[in-house]
């Protein structure tokens, strides 16, 4: 595969590079590169904020939301399934921070398992950032699926790695939790 040779950049590299370029500069732009107050290189490059599990036929005020700047709310996800409703359609929506440099090709992969056999593998594109702009993190809202049905699928507990990884293979986050499915939330 495909080798980077050249030392990576700083933000205010690459807002110097082309600096006269004006489609450039717009793209620059649009990634947080040039913007004030994204310096700190130090600590981890990306924070992965949370993980939601999103649903128009949750009850009112009834959120599925796994903590994931909060280790000891990671464990508890792992050994005390989420319940989630049989045959309803979801979707799973992340926060994340870019603290400094740019990251690219970023993607969520989660991987589900019921007794030890792999039963579904999502991966999906997060994309490329630069900082984020602020401390607003950014939101990435994944397509709609909808969760299996019957006896079989509701008997036992799912369990699931769930892993965000750039082009570089540099892992950002990295945990376990599970889930069971039942007749209602």
């Amino acid at each position: 595969g495909y080798k980077v040779v050249a030392p990576a950049k700083s933000p205010e590299e690459y807002a110097q590079m082309d600096a006269n370029d004006e489609s450039l500069a717009r793209w620059k732009a649009s990634l947080g590169i040039g913007a004030a107050g994204a310096t700190q290189a130090s600590g981890p490059k990306v924070t992965v904020l949370s993980l939601e599990l999103v649903s128009p036929s949750l009850p009112p005020g009834k959120t599925i939301v796994l903590d994931l700047t909060n280790p000891a709310g990671i464990a508890d996800a792992k050994k005390n399934p989420v319940t989630i409703k049989e045959g309803v359609e979801y979707n799973v929506l992340i926060r994340f921070k870019v603290n400094h440099s740019i990251i690219s090709g970023v993607k969520y992969i989660q991987v589900v398992k019921r007794t030890g056999i792999k039963v579904d593998k999502l991966e999906q594109m997060l994309g490329s950032y630069g900082p984020s702009p602020g401390d607003e993190p950014y939101v990435k809202n994944f397509p709609t699926e909808e969760s299996p049905t019957g006896m079989v699928a509701r008997s036992g507990t799912y369990n699931v790695r769930s892993r965000v990884v750039d082009d570089d293979k540099e892992v950002y986050t990295d945990f376990e939790w599970s889930f069971k499915l039942a007749k209602e939330w």
